[in-house]
């Protein structure tokens, strides 16, 4: 009888954390597809290349600081 709880028990903690990773996994792709349409839209419509872009989220921190620091 023990051994029946343990499997049972050990059964809903496998699709409990089996149903999270799913739905981790759908929305690491989802937010994948979307950053990717952004950049891809960036390049198409303004013609900014995803370099330049990643150059400016490198440097947002100094950025945000500079306007917080007032200089």
């Amino acid at each position: 009888m023990p051994e029946l709880i343990i499997i049972i028990a050990a059964v809903i903690v496998s699709w409990l954390v089996f149903t999270w990773l799913i739905k981790v996994v759908k929305a690491s792709i989802a937010t994948a597809i979307i950053v990717t349409i952004i950049v891809l839209l960036l390049q198409l419509l303004f013609g900014v290349e995803p370099s330049e872009l990643w150059q400016q989220i490198t440097q947002l921190p100094q950025t945000i600081w500079q306007l917080v620091d007032g200089k």
